[in-house]
Order: structure tokens, then sequence, then C-alpha cells
């Protein structure tokens, strides 16, 4: 058998190893477990073909996208290599080839869907075949809380045991908590050996920039680079295609790309950016994985990214054969806020949504960075380097200004308002701004209260922006968003820490202002009522409108009801409703479970006989063994005091038909004065 030199040399042509190949290569030649993270472009495909052709047998590889597979397919076909695909999209006359070559013996490469893992005949095929290899791309798709999660992925583990073979898994996006979760779930915790390559790309230049007419920005920056392929991601499918007409307006080759098209259209989508030159694609993250063109020039986000993860992964799309590429990603407050509550509305546990709050956090501090982005974005994954030279923060050094002071006033009054708000309302005891909401707690007595008006709501507004991206303050997903502080603002609170902030993004603000549903501070709130009702419509099998309508939803955070009679008051919520669903939200709204209450005190909820019935009911408790306690225990049945509160009698008369003769002689003075007095 030639070497892997030799073959590298005259199969694929090239004369030598990249740099961290050399042995990847040799430790899965030599079948030992293996997890290898590298950089998008650095060769991870070439660490698992080469040593197919070295070993006996077949290669299985799982790879998440068709597009993807047929691409690698053929390619290898095209350098001299038998390989193969069994995808949905294949054609029967490819897969009979495909099924042809196997059992001639020809074929060393079989690339598999992750789906297809799930078909009882598969192991069998497998084992017929003599696979001796089982290669994994995109391994971080196994990580079920991850940007490109694929269920199926969690069965490559058992497969690898039910085969007795050894495992290579390959990513270039994975930080310490997902390369963990990958060696639990595909080598069942038996620790492979683990190949970190690095995660620059010096060739690509990084930019951020708040929003600012988005819409001209990203035409500004295709322009500038007119008639070079580009990626323009999309947080919404419809924004895809008014920007994509945009940039057609604007003269450029330009079509949109998104999971709610048609297959076809997608396929015809993927093969014209693939074969044509300067094409611009306006895409969601749907158009990911698959994209195998070595010649991307720029990559712009129109919208923040999920994580720090993602955007690593759509802007290493970019200059995949090593020549300059650029990136641009705007942001503004509208996204943060989405983003927020994309992790608030979800149905992952609380500790995951804390870690994606950290990892949102985490996106910020690049965005909002003082220093060199790359700096920022290798410290992430866990690498240190040099200034680069090569992002728009090395190009122009942002304004700073000692920040020691505004963030101790802000870590004050979230402490002295015991971490239970939002910035909003912090910003209100900040600069002095007696709201309604300020003056009901008696937060315009604290010490902090206007001890921040030396800067205006809207910089208040970045500095929590900015805190957040240092992971000063995290918001509790658990507590509709109430901001706390983390352990690494301890020393910059007792003053022994300094810090710096950017004082440039103090100043800049959209043009365009998107109105949101509810204010910041009341948003965490109804995401966590919307993920309610979603859970509840779901187990209804109705629509979400069918349990409440938007704007009820929107009014029960606003007023954030305490009681059933306090519920009642919120238009949308009917007696019906109140009934089915009343305890339920309530439960989000206060934290804890409501008091129980009896029918007839239920029934009464909203109304005015609702509050007479308590009184009465107090009335009875205190009489219930006579004025003196001495007597025999007496009461009245609930349903009765709510007939009382209801007919509310005008004499004794009156009430001694409701009661009866015992009960009104103990209760009904005392009834009457609580009547009278309503």
């Amino acid at each position: 058998m030639p070497s892997p030199e030799a073959l590298l040399q005259s199969v694929f042509g090239f004369s030598g190893f990249r740099p961290g190949q050399a042995e990847i290569v040799e430790a899965v030649l030599e079948g030992r477990n293996t997890l290898a993270i590298m950089p998008t472009g650095g060769g991870k495909s070439l660490c698992f073909q080469l040593p197919a052709l070295c070993r006996d047998g077949v290669t299985v590889v799982i790879s998440p996208l068709i597009a993807l597979m047929r691409d690698q397919v053929r390619g290898l076909r095209e350098a001299g290599v038998e390989a193969g695909a069994l995808t949905s999209g294949n054609t029967d006359e490819e897969t009979e080839e495909v099924f042809r070559a196997l059992d001639d013996g020809r074929l060393k490469l079989l690339y598999m869907a992750p789906e297809r893992l799930a078909g009882a005949a598969t192991l069998g095929l497998l084992r017929r075949i003599n696979t001796t290899l089982i290669a994994v791309d995109e391994a971080h798709c196994v990580s079920q809380w991850g940007h490109d999660f694929r269920p199926d992925y969690l069965r490559i583990g058992a497969l690898r045991q039910a085969l007795g073979v050894p495992l290579a898994a390959f990513t270039a996006t994975a930080d310490a908590e997902t390369r963990d979760e990958i060696v639990t779930r595909l080598f069942d915790g038996a620790a492979p050996q683990v190949f970190l390559r690095g995660f620059d790309r010096p060739n690509i230049h990084l930019a951020f920039a708040v929003k600012d007419a988005p819409r001209a920005q990203i035409l500004d920056f295709a322009q500038a680079r007119k008639g070079q392929s580009g990626i323009v991601y999309c947080g919404t499918r419809a924004k895809t295609e008014t920007l994509a007409q945009a940039l057609r307006e604007a003269g450029h080759l330009a079509l949109h790309y998104h999971g709610g098209m048609e297959a076809e259209a997608r396929r015809q989508a993927e093969v014209r950016f693939q074969q044509e030159d300067g094409l611009i694609v306006a895409a969601t993250v749907a158009f990911g994985m698959g994209i195998d063109k070595p010649d991307i020039r720029w990559v712009a986000h129109a919208d923040l990214p999920k994580s720090i993860e993602g955007y690593y992964q759509e802007i290493g799309r970019a200059g995949r054969d090593g020549a300059p590429a650029e990136t641009l990603t705007l942001y503004g407050p509208e996204d943060i806020r989405l983003r927020r509550s994309q992790i608030d509305e979800g149905l992952a546990p609380a500790e995951r949504k804390a870690a994606d709050h950290g990892r949102l956090n985490a996106l910020l501090g690049l965005a909002e960075a003082t220093g060199c982005r790359r700096q920022v974005l290798l410290g992430y994954f866990g690498e240190q380097s040099e200034p680069c030279g090569a992002c728009d923060l090395c190009d122009t050094p942002p304004l700073v200004f000692d920040a020691t002071e505004a963030v101790r006033k802000a870590l004050s009054a979230m402490l002295r308002t015991g971490e239970s708000f939002g910035a909003g309302h912090l910003i209100d005891i900040l600069t002095g701004t007696a709201t309604d909401k300020v003056k009901q707690r008696g937060h315009e007595g604290l010490p902090t209260f206007g001890v921040g008006r030396d800067l205006s709501k809207g910089a208040w507004t970045a500095v929590f922006r900015q805190m957040m991206g240092r992971d000063l303050i995290r918001p509790d997903a658990e507590r509709h968003g109430a901001l706390f502080m983390t352990e690494a603002a301890r020393p910059i609170l007792r003053g022994e820490a300094t810090i710096t902030l950017r004082k440039d993004t103090l100043q800049s603000a959209p043009r365009v202002v998107v109105k949101a549903l509810v204010s910041d501070e009341d948003a965490p709130l109804l995401s966590a009522l919307k993920a309610k009702r979603r859970a509840l419509a779901e187990a209804a099998r109705v629509p979400a409108y069918v349990i409440f309508a938007d704007r009820t939803l929107i009014e029960m955070a606003e007023k954030r009801p305490e009681t059933r009679d306090q519920m009642a008051g919120i238009s949308g919520v009917g007696a019906k409703k109140l009934e089915s669903y009343g305890a339920a939200f309530l439960e989000v709204i206060t934290g804890a479970t409501p008091e129980a209450q009896h029918p007839s005190r239920r029934r009464l909820a909203g109304k005015d006989e609702g509050a007479l019935f308590d009184r009465l009911m107090d009335v009875q408790n205190a009489l219930a063994r006579g004025v003196d306690g001495t007597e025999k225990p007496l009461s009245c049945p609930a349903a009765l005091l709510a007939k009382v509160a209801e007919v509310r009698p005008r004499d004794l008369g009156m009430m001694e038909r409701l009661l009866g003769d015992r009960r009104t002689e103990r209760f009904g003075a005392a009834f009457m004065s609580v009547l009278d007095e309503a």
C-alpha cells in the first residue's frame, strides 16, 4: 500500500500536508478514536479521505447535507477515487451504481446522511460491506443545544459500538462545552485523541457596526465589492427576499435562499452560487454547511447571529481558498431583544438557557470589543494571539473611556433592588426618572436614585449592553430577565479593578427605530408567557391564539397581575379562560402557584362581589367562636357567603332568610356592617 505522502501527491496533487494534517492522518490511519477541531479551509476532509485509501475495507462518512456529500463524491471521482453516496437525492440509477460498487469491493468511501442510520437495514449493510472506519463530518451537529443540531447524529455512538470500529470526528466549531458533548455522545466517554488545530483564519477581515439605516449599510458594503461572490445572512425569511430584491435593483447579481423555499428552488440556488461568478445570496442560516465554494470573497450579517459559534461558522464560508476575504456584522437593540426572547421562549432547561445567555453575552463582547477583535474571538475558543492588524478595530482604534464609576453605579442599583429588575427600570433609577413603577416600589428613595444623570438613557443602555458583553451581568431566564451580577463583576464593585468601555457606541443609535411589542423591561416576561401559551396549545392541539391572543399576553406582561381578581381584569380573560388557564399564567408571572380558592370564590374573580366575599370571610373567621371566643364553632359554607355578596341583603330580615336563625344571630350584624361599608 502506498504511503499517505505518496497518495497525497499522486491522488490529490499536493506536495505536502498543511499544518496539523499529518498528525491527524497518522492517528486515523492507526485506528485511534480521533476528534479533530480544525478551522474551515484547513483541510478536514483530507484527514479522513486519505486514511480511507490506505486502510482495508470501507470508510463510512456521516455528513449532514446532501449538497456537501455530492460535492465531495464528485471531487473524489474526478481524482480517480471510488466513492459514492446513499442519499434521498439519488436517482435510482445512482443508487444501483453505488450498491454495485460495494458488491464488487471497489468502493472505498461511502457517504451517508445521519437520517439513514434510523433504517433497520443500515447496520446489516455496513457489516456486509466490511466497514472498518466511521468518519463524522460537522461533528458539532451532535450537540443538542447547538446551532446546527441534527437528532440522528445521536445514533452514531451506538453504531460505532455495534460495528466495533474506530471513529474519527471533525468540526470547525466547538467550544469546550461542545467538545465535551461530542466526546460523551460519539465516543461514549471513551476519551479520543483530541487535536485542536487552531481557529484562526488570518485572511478574513473582521468588522462590526451598529445598525444605522441597515439596508443602506449592506448595499454600500456590497457596492464596494461589486462583482465578488458574497453571502448576506438575514434573521428572517422575508428579509432574504426583500434584501435580494434591493441588491438586484442596485445592479448586483443576487438571489435569495431560505428553508421555506421548494426543494428544487433551493437546489437551483445552490447550483447557481457554485457555478456563477459574482453572485450574491441573501440567505438564512439554512444556507449553511453545504457550501463548498472556495472563492467567496465576503460575508455580511444583516442581523446579529445567535452565538460566536454560529458567527464563526458563517464567516468561515468566506476565503476558503486562503485569499483575503471580508466580513461585516450589523447589530442593534432589536437584534439583542430578539435573541434574548428566542432563548427565553425555548424549551431548554434553565441551566441551558443560562448558558445560552452567556454565549450571547460573549457575542456582544465581540461586537462591543475595545481592542483587536481577533484576540477576543480566538480567546473565546481558548487561544491567545497578538493584535491581528486585520480587523476594523486594529484599522481604527475605538474611542474609549474609564467606565469604572458608571459600572459601579449600575451594579449598586442592581444590588439595592435585589437583582430583581431589568435594565429599563434600573436606568430609570440611575437617571432619576420617577416612573409609576419606581414610585410604587419606593425606589425614588434609594441612594442610587439619580446618581447617573450625567449620562443619557441611551448611553446607559449602551453601558448595560457592554456590561453584558463583558459578562459582568446576565439576565435570569427564570425571573423574566431580571439582571444578576456575575463573579467577574465583584472586583469592580469592590474597587479592586477598573474597566474601560467604548465611548463611540454610547452615541450610536439606529435612525429607524423598530417599535417593540413591549418595553425591554417586560420583554422577558412576554417571552415566558408565550412559551407557556405554546405548551398549552400543543397539549390541546389548538392554535396558540385560541388560548390567548398576543394583545392579552402583552397586557399581562405590562400589568403583571398577581391574583385571580387582577387577572380577570386583563382584556381577553373571560370567566372560562380564567378558570382554565388563570393559575398557569399567574404562576409564570409571580413564580409561585396561586393560593387555592373555593370554586364559589373563583366564580367572583374580578368582580366587586369577590372583594366583598373576602371581607365577609374575614369577619366570619373572627367570629367563628363568638365575640369572646368561647362559643361553639360556627361557619357559613363558601357558596352561602358568595350568595350574601351577590344578593347584598338590605336588612337583617333578608339576611335571616339567607343564613337562618343561628348564623344570623352570630354573623348578621357584622355582615350588615360590611355590606353598609361597601
